[in-house]
């Protein structure tokens, strides 16, 4: 038996109940993994209050890190190996889980397992939209929203060491100031300044090719404002609830604009772009080009005030979960 966090009904952090549940022997192609850390990430609370619906009841979590235990048949991975994960499936949040191999990434020397926790999910988002959503360049200058959260400090690195100007966006000078330590070149205080005046103050008058935002609906139309004629708004993410329906002709009169909703499901749909995805991070880590950075530790037995504490804005940088 172990303990894994199961829900029976979405709403709040309340209805994560810890339970003991029974772990079978991984059949073909799958693997049972022991989590030494787990992460802890913004669609889970999405899960957990039914924003995006899954089946009831189900497991929560997305992305662990810890040793290979057992292995089915056809299946390229040994006992003892280390793995890390983020989309292999839900139920995560647990001491131990049954989970395909193939969804599966070895962890290189060099990286623990807590921060191997911290960085799947959020590195391999960074590392999509930046890399392949919208291609950044050296000498482009690009705006992300949330810049001080856990995507948005591997972001701003990253983007950082490619050469491009980053603008950020944050709600405190606490996290003003954390994003400027992580990349981000000019950073803006949405409660104290109008954030389409200050980008164009910023670029001298232009408006920019891309604009990344994870938070929905509190900033949906003003990042179409920052955006020159057929720029791309990445829209990722509803950390402010969803944005109101769009008009298309919208899109028209701002300049005929482009805008994309991509998850990362979608762009590691297959096992080779998942693992080159991951070895991308990792080479940004160990190269030292992007630091992870874990600010938050809590218990399994703690995971509804892990989930208070992510809604209320209250966290910074990666959390992890310790089984």
């Amino acid at each position: 038996m172990t303990k894994a966090v199961r829900i029976y009904e979405t709403g709040g952090p309340e209805v994560m109940k810890l339970e003991e549940v029974a772990v079978e022997a991984p059949g073909p192609g799958m693997v049972t993994v022991t989590n030494k850390a787990i992460g802890l990430n913004y669609i889970d609370t999405y899960h957990r209050s039914g924003l995006y619906p899954l089946p009831l009841p189900i497991g929560l979590g997305l992305e662990g890190a810890g040793v290979v235990e057992a292995v089915g048949a056809d299946v390229d991975l040994r006992v003892g190996d280390r793995v890390a994960y983020c989309s292999a499936g839900f139920g995560a949040y647990a001491q131990a889980i049954n989970l395909p191999a193939m969804r599966l990434v070895k962890i290189p020397q060099g990286i623990d397992f807590e921060m191997a926790a911290a960085m799947m999910l959020k590195g391999q988002t960074a590392e999509y939209l930046l890399q392949r959503t919208y291609p950044l360049q050296a000498g482009e200058t690009c705006l992300y929203h949330a810049a001080a959260g856990g995507v948005g400090l591997i972001f701003g690195q990253w983007a950082n060491a490619l050469g491009a100007t980053v603008i950020g966006t944050v709600g405190s000078e606490e996290k003003a100031e954390l994003a400027r330590a992580h990349g981000y070149q000019h950073v803006i205080n949405y409660t104290t300044e109008n954030v389409v005046e200050r980008v164009m103050e910023i670029t001298g008058g232009a408006k920019l090719p891309v604009v990344y935002d994870g938070v929905g609906k509190d900033t949906f139309e003003l990042s179409l404002d920052c955006l020159q004629p057929r720029g791309l708004m990445v829209s990722f993410g509803n950390a402010s609830g969803s944005p109101e329906p769009l008009d298309l002709q919208t899109l028209s009169t701002k300049g005929s604009l482009f805008i994309t909703r991509p998850t990362m499901l979608s762009y590691t749909a297959t096992t080779e772009e998942l693992r080159q995805s991951s070895e991308d991070l990792f080479a940004r880590v160990l190269d030292g080009d992007v630091k992870i950075e874990i600010n938050q530790r809590y218990a399994l037995d703690d995971i509804q005030q892990a989930h208070r504490d992510l809604e209320s804005r209250a966290t910074t940088g990666s959390s992890v979960i310790l089984p």
